[in-house]
């Protein structure tokens, strides 16, 4: 095999292992902060950057998580089958990718303006401290939606090189959001998790709580995109979004219970690619039309 072919290999391993299509969860989030900021349609500038930016850091969030649990990984029976632990990519490989996508998301940030370079250190650490948290915290859930907050947070910083009321109420929301179907998510490793004292909430009070929990933080994320439309004076059409958001929520909750978790796979991928998509729609339709209460 020569090298051209060997290298497209290993970057298809690699993508495969952080799940780098995925990226569809925050990305549209990220635009509807840009959008939101812009109060219609970004520059192509600030598109071209924030849309690499968020390649950047979540490339480099995903290689470091799995660096950082590569052991642990191994162990479980879910995850053992993944890249790292088969030896399909070695350490020194999936390094030189997180450098290269910290290096990527330093560009895009000095490309945007000087806030967004001065914030960098701060998100780099968030990015980086979430995988360490499920060692000692079951809030583990919370610091991941934390980290993810920063999309639509960042995104509204590089069109507005500030840090408004709007964009922490956008980013409490999709933490929230986020935070919920972390929990439900867990709920899969619950035996494992108590088994080898990983921390979270299933494994703290249980899937039947985990889950009860998750529903009122998805509550809570809906009133916290509720609350953005009122604060911007948006339209009909955002507000329709957000109770479509709704109901693919309650339809998530759905598929999964303490008892059956077989399509939990459903819920995660499908379910919430569609919420974080069609809000982004519901709200750029929104700016664009221009219909108000």
């Amino acid at each position: 095999m020569g090298y051209p072919q060997a290298f497209l290999r290993k970057l298809g391993i690699f993508l495969e292992m952080i799940k780098f299509e995925h990226t569809i969860f925050a990305l549209p989030f990220a635009y509807l902060g840009a959008w939101l900021a812009a109060g219609g349609v970004p520059t192509p500038h600030h598109l071209f950057w924030i849309t690499l930016a968020m390649v950047g850091a979540r490339t480099a969030a995903m290689s470091l998580n799995r660096l950082i649990d590569r052991h642990i990984d191994a162990l479980n029976p879910r995850t053992a089958n993944r890249a790292i632990p088969r030896g399909l990519i070695s350490i020194a490989e999936v390094w030189i990718y997180t450098l290269f996508s910290f290096g990527l998301l330093f560009i895009s940030a000095w490309q945007l303006n000087e806030l967004c370079v001065k914030l960098l250190p701060l998100a780099v650490f968030i990015l980086v401290i979430y995988s360490y948290t499920k060692r000692w915290t079951w809030a583990c859930h919370f610091v991941l939606g934390l980290a993810d907050s920063l999309a639509p947070m960042g995104a509204w910083v590089a069109v507005r090189a500030s840090f408004d009321l709007p964009a922490w109420v956008l980013g409490i929301g999709m933490g929230l959001w986020v935070a919920g179907f972390d929990i439900i998510y867990a709920c899969q490793d619950y035996d494992f998790d108590r088994k080898y004292g990983i921390h979270s909430i299933p494994a703290r009070f249980g899937k039947e709580k985990g889950l009860l929990i998750a529903k009122i933080l998805h509550a809570a994320s809906l009133g916290f995109l509720a609350s953005l439309g009122f604060l911007l004076q948006l339209g009909i059409l955002y507000f329709v979004g957000v109770v479509v958001a709704g109901l693919i929520l309650i339809h998530e909750h759905r598929l999964v219970s303490p008892e059956d978790l077989s399509r939990l796979d459903m819920a995660f991928l499908q379910m919430n690619g569609y919420l974080s998509v069609l809000m982004f729609i519901f709200t750029a339709l929104d700016l664009g039309i221009g219909i108000r209460f």
